[in-house]
């Protein structure tokens, strides 16, 4: 999710790329028992859920542990504003625990930082907020890392509206449209929506690409934008008939059309495009626990973790092969 509305586009995928990857998450939505299409309580802000699952985290005083800040070496727990209602990325399981991409590799970075990561849930359009206020002390939310973000600038406005946020770059993502199953509307790509109606996810660059497509529409005519605070409600209203099309990253879009409704609802069109970088978000000021990240991630890399993980959740193609900081364009 982001807000960058000019990033590099993908080179176009082939159908055979698609299908196998929605094939990925599939078997993983079946083996592993998850929620439809999954949605976390927007309202229950103030939980804190670990994000480590199994095993215990590496003792304080290893190399890692000492390259965090100190209050965060005592207190063992790092902080992590998300929006947990984006599966697979995170999103709560049918018993209420927080599960995904993310927290699965915040996991795996604790144990190499000897500390836990627990996640707290929030709107994604607040998160860099409550990062700037400590109330995290990191953001990690399938959030593209932008030049906006870094510095704070407002991408529909292009004002300077905060100091900005570093990131730790972790895995890459694409964008992509889905329509209800069997009902494309002769959607194929974005100027195929000029004259229609799309429901996207509030803050995110599918709200940003349709405004900035919008604008390119001439006489075929405004495209309707309806947001959402979270992606679950831009599915239902586009499953009872509400809309055209939706908008999502694509493992996203590719975990709905897999799971929603048996497979029935949903189906993707046209190519993935604005490929960019999900970063984990760390204030400006807090360098040290930014390059503390970098080194678990580079660690978790290079043994292996990284890609269990990412293979776990059927996302292959967007991972990372080194840890980047501020990455994105």
């Amino acid at each position: 999710m982001t807000a960058r509305r000019t990033r590099r586009m993908t080179a176009a995928k082939t159908r055979k790329t698609l299908n196998s990857r929605i094939a990925a998450v599939g078997a993983i939505a079946v083996a592993g028992s998850m929620l439809l299409t999954g949605c976390g309580d927007q309202t229950d802000s103030n939980e804190g859920t670990p994000a480590k699952e199994t095993g215990s985290a590496a003792a304080p005083g290893n190399e890692l542990n000492e390259l965090l800040p100190q209050a965060i070496r005592d207190k063992g727990v790092v902080k992590v504003g998300s929006d947990i209602a984006y599966p697979p990325v995170e999103f709560k399981d049918d018993s209420g625990k927080t599960v995904g991409l993310d927290p699965d590799i915040a996991a795996a970075l604790g144990k190499e930082l000897g500390v836990k990561f627990e996640f707290e849930n929030g709107t994604f359009d607040t998160l860099i907020t409550g990062l700037r206020s400590k109330r995290y002390d990191i953001a990690m939310s399938a959030m593209s890392d932008t030049k906006d973000r870094q510095n704070g600038v407002d991408s529909e406005t292009g004002k300077k509206v905060g100091e900005g946020v570093d990131f730790v770059d972790y895995f890459t993502a694409g964008v992509s449209i889905y329509t209800k199953k069997g009902d494309d509307k002769g959607i194929k790509n974005w100027s195929d929506l000029c004259g229609k109606k799309i429901v996207v996810q509030r803050g995110t660059v599918s709200e940003d690409l349709a405004k900035a497509q919008s604008k390119k529409c001439g006489s075929k005519g405004k495209i309707t934008i309806e947001a959402f605070g979270n992606d679950l409600e831009a599915q239902t209203r586009l499953r009872a008939g509400g809309a055209d099309a939706g908008s999502a990253d694509f493992p996203v879009a590719a975990y709905a059309v897999e799971t929603s409704g048996g497979g029935k609802d949903f189906q993707i069109v046209g190519d993935q495009v604005e490929a960019a970088p999900y970063g984990i978000a760390v204030a400006k000021d807090n360098a040290q626990l930014r390059d503390a990240l970098k080194a678990a991630l580079d660690e978790i890399i290079k043994n292996g973790e990284y890609k269990k993980i990412i293979d776990k959740w059927g996302v292959a193609a967007g991972a990372v092969t080194e840890a980047k900081v501020n990455g994105g364009s």
